[in-house]
């Protein structure tokens, strides 16, 4: 953050290139400490899919480098079959059904959000430029049922591969 008020994000020439962070108060010292200890990876939810999706014999990548992004990171990748699945936490990522904003700094916290959710609009944009199929799952999806919904996608046929029948390797 510089002084202006603008967060400035490099290698970036989408629509939030540059936004104005809303003045916000400070964290009370237990709330900071609370929230810097977040896992960006490797949540809850996160390994509670990946331990399903393991036991049903599916073998994937974990925080595989997202192509044409490589700062940002695929929670689970099935790269040959060039398909993304992104686990979105509800509070994060602005879930209709459990997301309850916060009472204070809710102007804050609504750009946060309203940030999130950009980048996820972008993610999605920049992994299909490049071929890949993306499937978001919410956090409250029960591990079993984000299993059932990974085969779904892993059986569609991609954009790119040939038709079954069709004789094409």
């Amino acid at each position: 953050m510089n002084p202006g008020g603008l967060s400035v994000r490099r290698r970036s020439t989408n629509l939030f290139e540059m936004t104005r962070e809303p003045a916000r108060e400070a964290a009370t010292a237990s709330v900071h400490a609370k929230f810097s200890q977040l896992a960006r990876r490797d949540t809850a939810p996160e390994l509670a899919v990946r331990r399903a999706l393991h036991a049903s014999g599916l073998r994937y990548r974990v925080e595989y480098p997202m192509p044409g992004a490589p700062r940002r990171r695929i929670d689970v990748a099935f790269p040959r079959q060039k398909l993304a699945v992104l686990i979105d936490g509800c509070f994060w990522h602005g879930c209709p059904e459990h997301r309850k904003p916060p009472a204070r700094n809710s102007s804050w916290w609504d750009w946060k959000r309203a940030t999130n959710e950009a980048r996820d609009r972008d993610t999605d944009a920049k992994l299909r430029e490049e071929g890949w199929r993306v499937l978001r799952i919410w956090e409250h999806v029960e591990p079993a049922q984000a299993v059932e919904m990974v085969r779904s996608a892993l059986a569609e046929p991609s954009l790119g591969s040939p038709k079954p029948g069709s004789g094409m390797l």
